[in-house]
Formats: C-alpha cells, structure tokens, sequence
C-alpha cells in the first residue's frame, strides 16, 4: 500500500504522462475522428488531474511530524545526540535520532587566473579514509559564513581572495541531521601563510578545476561538500 508521499508522486508522474500523450497526439496531422473523441476524454482527464494534483501539493509550511519526548544522549563541543519519541505522518509511533550540529559548515572553491584549484587532503578518522576535498572547516553559529570561509582558505592553504561569490547553501545529511552548508567561490588570489590546526595533518594539491571536477566524476572526491561545490562551478561555468 502506497504511503501519503509515493502517492503524490504517483498522482503526478500519470498526470504528466496523460498530458504526454495528449500532446503528442494533437501535435499530429490527419487525427481520425476515433482519436478525436480520445482526445476530448483525454483533455476531460487532465483538467481533471490538474485539480487533484494542486489539491494534493503538500503544505510546505506544516510540519506533519509531532514530538513526544525529547532526551539529549550525547553532547561535545562539536555535536549534540538527541533521542526522540515521535508521531510520524502516516500517525505512527516511532522514534528519531537527530544529530544536531554547533557550527555551520563552509567550503570554498579557490579559482585562479589560470583556472586552477587548490585541493586538501587529509585522513578522515570516521571512514577510516583518506580524503581529497576543497578546503573546508566549521564556523560558528552566530558568525556570517564568509567570515568562516576567508579563514578557512587561510588557514587550510594560505591562500587570500579579494572576491568572493556565495554560490550555495546546503544541508548535507537532512535525514539524520541538522547541519547546514555553505559554498564559496574564491578567485583573485594571493599567497600567504597556511595556519592549519594542531589535530590537522595536510597536503595541499593544486590542480587544473577541470580536472577536479573529473575527480568528481570518477569518485576520487566524495566528501559531500566538495561534491556539491564543484559541481555547481562546473554548471554555472559551462565545464
């Protein structure tokens, strides 16, 4: 049995496939008399499913989920565990973890004149990974993320930029977590000292944005982030 979501989308993927074959129908010539009352049946349908589709457009304002009991069971400098007893949408009971997170997170992509990026790597201790990424950190909840992101870049690479262009915000793991993201691109570069911290051990790359935006394609970058970042450029540049 469907649940109220996949019921929407269902409503919707065979109201645009009736409006498909409306309009491919009458986009032809020498339409038959037979296909002709088809299409009076089929135009009857759509106005149809149009009413019933905006009547079942969710209510983006209304928060379907009700909670019951709320417990913190973990808490550090960085993050803050919640255990939560809930009411789903369907009016279920069920329970929900929630990591919430105390800094926002910034990325920035450096872009030099010659279209170059800088990349850092570093070992994530969680994934037990190495990671290639753009640089990228935390900042503070109260704080305007360019300010993160100008010490980021500072701190990670050494790089100093005199333009910046804000390109996204982002959240990175909505179903188990809070934490928000934002995206900068940073060009007209000028190179100073890296102060990274004391628990960071990095290796700064500098590569064509090309050829890291195909490090995204094969996978070689996975961090979420870095992700979402590159990929942006690589629309909004044409790449």
């Amino acid at each position: 049995m469907l649940n109220t979501r996949e019921t929407i989308i269902q409503r919707n993927l065979d109201f645009w496939l009736t409006c498909t074959t409306f309009l491919k129908v009458i986009g032809r010539k020498g339409t038959s008399l037979g296909e002709t009352i088809a299409l009076n049946n089929t135009y009857s349908t759509i106005k149809t499913c149009q009413s019933t589709n905006r009547m079942s457009l969710p209510n983006e304002t209304i928060n379907p989920w009700k909670t019951l009991k709320s417990e913190v069971v973990y808490d550090n400098k960085w993050i803050q565990v919640r255990h939560e007893d809930v009411i789903n949408p369907s009016g279920g009971e069920g329970i929900y973890g929630v990591v919430h997170y105390k800094n926002k997170a910034i990325g920035v992509i450096p872009i030099d004149s010659e279209g170059y990026t800088y990349l850092v790597g570093q070992y994530r201790y969680p994934l037990d990974e190495y990671s290639w990424e753009i640089p990228e950190g935390g900042g503070p909840m109260d704080e305007d993320p360019i300010e993160g992101a100008k010490r980021e870049l500072l701190e990670e690479t050494g790089l100093i930029a005199a333009k910046w262009t804000k390109i996204a915000r982002v959240h990175l793991s909505n179903s188990v977590g809070d934490e928000e993201g934002f995206l900068y691109i940073a060009e007209e570069l000028t190179q100073a000292q890296a102060e990274p911290e004391d628990t960071e051990q990095l290796h700064v790359r500098k590569i064509l944005l090309t050829d890291a935006i195909e490090m995204v394609m094969r996978s070689e970058i996975t961090d979420s982030l870095s992700v979402m970042g590159l990929l942006k450029i690589a629309r909004l540049r044409g790449i």
